[in-house]
This record gives structure tokens, sequence and C-alpha cells, in this order.
């Protein structure tokens, strides 16, 4: 369990998940099992949102930039054509 490890382990752990290693590859160098590994992910990932929702309030923006994130909507582009029949297109 993710609780029982030493901060040492912890710490190396989300480093390197922040890092972009996998979470097989982490679970082979710190020498824990990859369901750790995981339940650390979440724990942390719970700690964040729960200090996000706490310390940003009242942020006014006016522009938000949302790099590398898109979705994949029935057709490439390519493909547009002959799908435009389908009842799930989604444009």
């Amino acid at each position: 369990m993710a609780n029982k490890l030493p901060s040492s382990k912890r710490v190396q752990i989300l480093s390197m998940l922040v890092e972009g290693s996998s979470m097989r590859s982490i679970s082979h160098v710190v020498d824990v099992s990859i369901n750790t590994v995981s339940t650390l992910l979440v724990d942390a990932g719970k700690a964040c949102a729960k200090h996000h929702d706490r310390a940003v309030r009242n942020v006014a923006s006016k522009r938000i930039q949302a790099d590398e994130i898109w979705s994949f909507c029935y057709a490439k582009a390519k493909n547009v054509a002959a799908a435009k029949g389908g009842p799930e297109r989604g444009w």
C-alpha cells in the first residue's frame, strides 16, 4: 500500500510519473508493485484536486489556451465525404 512506503520512495515514484515514465517501468525501478504506483497516483491526484479546489478562487480569465487537447469526432478529414451519411457524425 502506498501509504506504508517511505517518503523517499513516494517522492521517487511521483517524480518519475511527472517525468513521463511508465507505471510499469517505475514499479521495476523502485521495486514496488504496479498497483502501488497506481494507488499512489490516485491518492496524489485526489490531494492535488483538494488543494486546487481550496486554493484557486476568483480567477478572472479573458483567454484560455488549451494546448494538446483534441478529440476524434467520427471521421478524419480524408474520410469525411464517405462518412457524411452516418448518424454519429460530429460536425
